[in-house]
């Protein structure tokens, strides 16, 4: 599911029992929760999670572009993509202007991302440093390389960003958590109730006020996070993908909502020409090909707990069944298969990194090692023979280190902007 910043998060982060600080009886519980006043002495300690996907800034279509331009040259097989398709990429599309308006009305006259002072309540200020540096400790233990990312960037900015993490690394322990089989659609139900009463100024308990906090300072619109819920609710009742449309809309609740959610916390440029819809698609794109990825590394261990996320048309032309991936056999027809895979998710990389260099400064560096690291994920599968059956892809600790300096050095030497990121709308 989600992840994002050096969004270097080690990729599907193994967690132990127990859900993330008490989420399973918060929200499956009957009736409302009373809500804390945010003064109150509150707050769980973290147990181990796992998040999917808060390792995602990413981008898409540029501006100008039809919308379906970036979808459809990303589609293996066009032809399968009929109305659904287009519906799906609508939805997307519509929140992204959505968020990208959002930003554009909270712009300084010089282009940055205004950050609002922190309003403090009479006898909530050390209960607020203490929620963020909770969220900072969680980040810290279960996330080593994001939170060393995130050092990077302003106190303010680092201190939503963990708080953002955070909230996306419980709502993903609701459905892939240890106590995942108590979750029910009407949890997640409540647990969208408690969604939006943060987002109005009543947080539940101390992590909630991190983030209840950090929605008023930044222009961080709801629809992101309640996105990220339906991905969770789709995890309880689907198990297969007809067709890569349908994989794109869940990789994009799942994943590709947190670069949504943190680009107003990451902030645009001050001299960046592109607009702030390319921006925000660029976010969507990484988010999409961390999550491809995962997908593609993770197919053994899906399959294992009676999940395919391959979209099941491509599967059949190239002439496999479920039957061949629950045996776990690479064949040439599965190589084949995993080639075309492994192409769709780079041009999804290769999207998104063309739209890095619009980042404030401060968040170039953590956001391209991500991008760096995840892609050489796909690399790694390549060298196991495409066996994401018995192995799993990972990048070593001594290839990390090296994708640094060459992440930090792309970060100074922003290329020249292409005439598509700064283009108008075409006519």
């Amino acid at each position: 599911m989600p992840l994002a910043l050096l969004w270097v998060v080690t990729p599907g982060l193994e967690v132990s029992a127990g859900s993330c600080l008490g989420l399973v009886d918060s929200v499956s519980c009957e009736g409302r929760h009373p809500r804390i006043p945010l003064v109150s002495g509150f707050g769980r300690r973290a147990r181990n999670g796992a998040n999917r996907g808060m390792g995602s800034w990413s981008a898409g279509r540029k501006h100008g572009e039809p919308r379906s331009k970036v979808r459809s040259s990303l589609v293996v097989n066009p032809a399968a993509a009929g109305d659904l398709a287009v519906s799906s990429e609508e939805k997307v599309y519509n929140v992204v202007l959505k968020q990208a308006a959002l930003v554009n009305r909270q712009l300084r006259s010089k282009g940055d991302l205004e950050v609002k002072p922190e309003i403090i309540v009479p006898g909530s200020l050390g209960v607020l440093s203490e929620a963020y540096d909770r969220c900072g400790e969680i980040c810290a233990e279960y996330a080593k390389t994001f939170y060393l990312g995130t050092l990077l960037m302003t106190p303010e900015r680092r201190k939503a960003i963990w708080a953002i993490y955070v909230w996306c690394r419980r709502t993903d322990e609701l459905v892939d958590g240890p106590n995942a089989s108590h979750i029910t659609p009407t949890a997640l139900d409540r647990w969208e109730a408690r969604l939006e009463d943060l987002f109005q100024g009543r947080p539940f308990d101390m992590l909630d006020a991190a983030l209840s906090d950090t929605v008023t300072r930044f222009p961080v619109d709801i629809q992101p996070f309640k996105d990220m819920i339906e991905g969770m609710r789709m995890d309880l009742r689907k198990s297969r993908y007809e067709n890569f449309d349908e994989l794109y809309l869940y990789c994009y609740y799942v994943a590709g909502t947190v670069g949504l959610m943190s680009v107003p916390v990451m902030g645009i440029a001050p001299e960046s020409q592109a607009t702030t819809e390319s921006v925000y698609n660029a976010a969507l794109a990484l988010g999409i090909a961390n999550q491809l990825t995962n997908i593609l590394r993770d197919v053994g261990e899906d399959a294992r707990r009676g999940r395919i996320y391959l979209p099941q048309d491509e599967l059949v032309q190239a002439g496999l069944s479920d039957g061949d991936i629950f045996a776990g056999r690479v064949t040439d027809k599965w190589r084949n298969f995993m080639k075309k895979q492994i192409k769709r998710a780079r041009t999804f990389f290769d999207e998104a990194e063309r739209g890095v260099s619009e980042l404030s400064e401060a968040s170039r560096w953590p956001v391209l090692a991500s991008l760096l690291l995840y892609r050489r994920i796909l690399d790694e599968i390549e060298a196991n023979d495409y066996d994401n059956f018995t192995k799993r892809a990972f990048v070593g600790k001594v290839k990390k280190l090296a994708a640094l300096p060459v992440a930090y050095t792309k970060s100074i030497l922003r290329p020249n902007r292409t005439p598509s990121l700064v283009r108008g709308p075409s006519k």
